[in-house]
């Protein structure tokens, strides 16, 4: 598909979404200029398939691949939130602390269920029992895909079960200010009613870590149309109960207080149907391009223009000699043993004309174009 035809693919499916949450059905003159296909493949890329299925059903059309999609997104809602309850009951069980975070609580506040897809589930728990939590998901079959290096471990089982358990929410090296904000994130949470050990946030704080977390990946490799439709989707469930006094003050202290009201601004637009200025264009482009969880030439992008003047030579002296706090999590064991960091600068080489060939060369390839 090229970048027209996945710009127009874009615009149908914000036409069908805002069709869904305004409780209208699709025009059968609008339906007609859609490419199915052209339009699943674009849906599929901003993990919004469901919720498109879900405006063609209303409208009657019938579609084996957007039908598929929803009844898969469906299934895995409930097959999560089985095997969530499964690992928040050890959990409890051992005494640790939890918070589930993210898609896990913005799902029960879409229209319909299935309709806000996740490719994984996301929990904040007590660091200190990191053993302890690896421990309980092997015990419950699962692979550790990842562990120790960073923020958070991964563990994936058959046939869909992908967690992230956090034991920070933001890294230190990328976001400091956001590390620092949420270095004592207990303070901020609620203690749940019905459980011994699980926690939540105040409708402010969620929000206010949901834009902070939204921010992290539009910084970096970009976000896509989900994300304004999350911030659309709780901002008009919790409008009249919300103290924007206190969220615009702590958005401040996170440096993003005008990210949050533009991409709230936009988000409102766009899923209402006003007309954008060019500079809103222009950013909902940057959505539009990004799938939902950026890409490679953002984060390429981001990162020469991060590093200000004389940007591309800085930026490429930074990822051939990066600063010691990123081995901590890319090279752990050079980070550990310091005397081991010329072999881990060797490593990394090796990573990425052999191991991750494909991305190092895209690299190559976007650099050489600047």
């Amino acid at each position: 598909m090229n970048k027209h035809d996945c710009k127009q693919n874009a615009f149908y499916m914000i036409y069908l979404i805002r069709c869904v949450l305004q409780g209208k059905i699709p025009s059968k003159e609008k339906l007609a200029k859609m490419d199915m296909q052209q339009l699943f493949e674009y849906a599929q890329s901003q993990s919004l398939t469901a919720m498109t299925a879900y405006a063609l059903e209303s409208a009657g059309v019938e579609d084996a691949a957007f039908e598929e999609a929803k009844n898969k997104a469906i299934c895995k809602n409930i097959l999560f939130d089985a095997e969530r309850a499964n690992i928040l009951s050890r959990f409890e069980d051992e005494g640790i602390w939890y918070i589930p975070l993210k898609g896990v609580i913005m799902k029960d506040l879409y229209p319909q269920l299935g309709m806000r897809q996740m490719s994984d589930n996301d929990i904040l728990y007590d660091g200190s029992f990191r053993e302890t939590a690896r421990d309980i998901m092997l015990s419950l079959d699962y692979e550790s895909e990842q562990f120790g290096a960073h923020k958070d471990d991964a563990y994936y089982k058959q046939p869909v079960y992908n967690f992230e358990l956090h034991s920070e929410l933001f890294n230190k090296r990328n976001f400091h200010l956001f590390y620092s904000y949420y270095e004592s994130v207990k303070d901020r949470l609620i203690k749940d009613e019905d459980n011994s050990f699980g926690y939540h946030f105040t409708k402010e704080d969620f929000y206010i870590y949901m834009i902070a977390h939204e921010y992290s990946h539009y910084s970096l490799g970009g976000t896509g149309i989900r994300s304004l439709v999350d911030s659309y989707i709780y901002i008009s469930r919790y409008n009249n109960v919300l103290d924007y006094d206190y969220i615009t003050r702590e958005f401040e202290k996170l440096g993003i207080a005008d990210y949050e009201k533009q991409s709230r601004s936009l988000a409102f637009k766009v899923l209402e149907g006003k007309k954008l200025d060019e500079a809103e264009k222009a950013q909902l482009d940057y959505y539009i391009f990004s799938g939902t969880y950026g890409s490679f030439k953002n984060s390429v992008n981001n990162g020469i223009k991060k590093h200000g003047k004389g940007s591309k030579a800085r930026y490429m002296l930074y990822r051939v000699f990066p600063p010691l706090e990123f081995y901590k999590e890319s090279v752990p064991w050079a980070y550990k043993h310091k005397v081991l960091l010329p072999v881990g600068w060797l490593y990394r080489v090796f990573r990425g004309l052999v191991i991750n060939r494909r991305s190092f060369l895209g690299e190559i390839k976007i650099l050489g174009k600047k």
